[in-house]
C-alpha cells in the first residue's frame, strides 16, 4: 500500500513539473506571437506613414500634436535617421520589397546633411538610416556617407574637456559653458564603427575617450546619471551638472537612464573592454531592481516623478532599456541574464499590449503610444515619438533572434 502510494505521488509530481513547464512554453510561444503581431502592424503603420509623406520632400515623422496630427520634420532634426532605420529593420525582419523601397526613398533624403558638423546626434541620423540600410544591403554608396559623417562628429571633440560637444552656443543655454548630455553616448556606434571600417584609430580613441569621461563624471554613487555636464573649456573640469530634462536635477531621468545603459553596452560589444561591461551591469542593476519601476516594467518618465503612482509613463525609455537589457543578457551569465532577460520579456509583454501599441491607421501612423519627450518644457508630453518606434522595433527583432537561436 505504501508502495503504490509513493509510486502514485512521484507519477503525480512529474505530471506536474510537466505542466509547469508546458504552461511556460505555450506562454512563451504566445509571447512570440504577440511580437510577430507586434511586428505586422508596425510594417502596416510604418507604410501607411510612408505613403503620407512620399509628396512632402524632406519630411519625416516626429511626433502628433493635441489634435491628433502628424507633426513631421525636415533631415535636420535630431529624429529624422529613426524612421528610415525603423523601415530597414522591418525589411529586415519580413524581406518586404515595398518597406525596402521605403526604407531606401526615406534614407535618400538625408543624405545632404552629411556635411552636419553643427549637430551632436549626427550618429542618431545617419547611422540608424545609413547604418542600417549598408548593414542590410552592402549598398557601396551608403559606406562613404557613414565615414563623413563620422568625421565631421569627430570635430566636436575638446581637447581640454575629452568629451564631445553636445549642444552648440546660444542665447537659451548660455549659462552652460560645454554642455555634454548622456545621449550623446548612443552617438559613439556611428564613430566605432567607421573607426573599424576605415582602420582609423582617432575615431575609435575619441568614442573611448568620450566613454570614460562620461563614466567619471556624468555618475553618481548610485549608478544614476545627470542629464548634462557642463564643462569648463580652461580647466577641462565640470562646472555644472543637471537633469534639464527630468523631474530635478538629482532624479534619475528614465530616457537618459536608458540611454546611458544601452550605450555602455553597445560600447563593450564594440571595444571588449571591461570597465564598459561593468558600468552597463551597474546601471542594469539600478534600473531592474528600482523601487520606482513598476511591476509591468514600463519606466515612469523619471523614475523620482513627484506623482508616482499616477505619474506618465515613458514608452521611449522601456523600449530603449528593453533593446539594451537583451543584447546585455548575451554577456553576462547565470542570475543576472536571466533577470535581464526577463524584464526586457516583461517590457516587451507590455509594449505588444493594447494600451501601448496602435491600432492599424491610428496614432498618426506611429507604432507605440504613450511616450515623453520633454516633460519641464510640456513638450511632446504622451504622445508617440519616432525614437519610441525605432528601439520598439529592434527589440522586438533582438528578441525574436534570441529566441530562435
Amino acid at each position: 500500500m505504501k508502495k503504490n502510494f509513493i509510486i502514485l505521488s512521484i507519477g503525480m509530481f512529474a505530471l506536474f513539473i510537466a505542466s509547469c513547464n508546458s504552461s511556460k512554453h505555450d506562454a512563451k510561444e504566445i509571447l512570440l506571437q504577440k511580437v510577430d503581431s507586434a511586428l505586422s502592424i508596425a510594417a502596416q503603420q510604418s507604410i501607411l506613414m510612408a505613403e503620407s509623406l512620399m509628396d512632402k520632400p524632406n519630411q519625416f515623422p516626429r511626433s502628433v500634436n493635441a489634435n491628433g496630427d502628424l507633426v513631421t520634420s525636415n533631415s535636420e532634426w535630431w529624429c529624422s535617421g529613426f524612421f528610415p532605420g525603423t523601415l530597414w529593420y522591418l525589411y529586415e525582419n519580413s524581406n518586404n520589397a515595398v518597406v525596402k523601397d521605403y526604407a531606401e526613398a526615406f534614407t535618400l533624403r538625408i543624405e545632404h546633411d552629411t556635411w552636419n558638423s553643427f549637430d551632436h546626434d549626427i550618429g542618431f541620423i545617419i547611422y540608424c538610416s545609413y547604418g542600417n540600410g549598408y548593414r542590410l544591403t552592402g549598398n557601396p554608396s551608403y559606406k562613404p556617407i557613414i565615414k563623413s559623417a563620422a568625421e565631421k562628429l569627430a570635430t566636436r571633440m575638446h581637447p581640454k574637456t575629452k568629451a564631445l560637444l553636445s549642444w552648440n552656443p546660444g542665447p537659451w543655454n548660455s549659462h552652460w559653458q560645454y554642455p555634454v548630455i548622456i545621449d550623446n553616448m548612443m552617438n559613439l556606434e556611428l564613430l566605432m564603427w567607421a573607426g573599424e571600417n576605415y582602420n582609423d584609430s582617432n575615431l575609435i580613441n575619441i568614442a573611448l575617450t568620450h566613454s570614460n569621461t562620461t563614466i567619471t563624471n556624468h555618475y553618481r554613487p548610485d549608478n544614476s546619471c545627470f542629464h548634462v555636464v557642463s564643462y569648463d573649456t580652461i580647466t577641462g573640469q565640470p562646472h555644472i551638472k543637471q537633469t534639464a530634462q527630468g523631474f530635478s536635477n538629482e532624479s534619475a531621468w528614465a530616457r537618459g537612464q536608458s540611454w546611458g545603459l544601452y550605450g555602455y553596452t553597445m560600447m563593450y560589444r564594440e571595444s571588449k573592454d571591461q570597465k564598459y561591461l561593468d558600468q552597463a551591469i551597474k546601471i542594469a542593476d539600478l534600473l531592474v531592481n528600482h523601487p520606482n519601476l513598476p511591476d509591468d516594467k514600463i519606466p515612469y518618465w523619471d523614475y523620482d516623478a513627484p506623482n508616482i503612482p499616477d505619474a506618465l509613463r515613458d514608452a521611449s525609455a522601456g523600449a530603449i532599456m528593453a533593446s539594451a537589457l537583451l543584447e546585455l543578457s548575451t554577456m553576462v551569465t547565470d542570475e543576472k541574464a536571466k533577470d535581464y532577460f526577463t524584464t526586457a520579456e516583461k517590457q516587451i509583454e507590455t509594449l505588444c499590449g493594447s494600451e501601448y501599441i496602435a491600432k492599424e491607421g491610428e496614432n498618426g501612423h506611429f507604432i507605440l503610444k504613450h511616450s515623453v519627450g520633454h516633460m519641464p518644457m510640456n513638450s511632446e508630453v504622451d504622445v508617440p515619438l519616432s525614437y519610441a518606434d525605432y528601439y520598439f522595433v529592434e527589440a522586438l527583432i533582438r528578441y525574436k533572434n534570441l529566441k530562435e537561436n
